[in-house]
């Protein structure tokens, strides 16, 4: 079973101000928020609190909490600098999807 829900995000990480629409695919499995850059943000669904979110690329893994005011680095492999940078920037400009998906789907 699955559900498509789309969302509207935005990111500014290019210099230039883009809005893009990306597709909220629920599976029994592993909810998979969006995919944008090479990036794929994810939760598991035995997944806990604090709220956080998965994101991996061809080169590894890193895994992000998300709070009321920040977003923080909880652990990574593999995953390049630069690509950590991008993930956490649009994780903070997305907040509100990835928030309102984590309560969706644990709710």
């Amino acid at each position: 079973m699955f559900q498509i829900t789309t969302y509207k995000i935005f990111t500014t990480t290019t210099m230039q101000v883009s809005q893009m629409i990306l597709t909220f695919m629920e599976t029994d499995d592993m909810p998979e928020i969006f995919r944008i850059f090479g990036l794929r943000f994810f939760f598991y669904t035995n997944d806990h609190k604090p709220v956080h979110v998965h994101v991996e690329n061809a080169d590894g893994e890193a895994k992000f909490n998300i709070g009321d005011k920040h977003v923080e680095l909880v652990n990574y492999y593999g995953m390049k600098k630069k690509d950590l940078k991008l993930a956490e920037s649009l994780i903070d400009e997305n907040r509100k999807v990835i928030l309102d998906s984590w309560i969706k789907f644990f709710k």
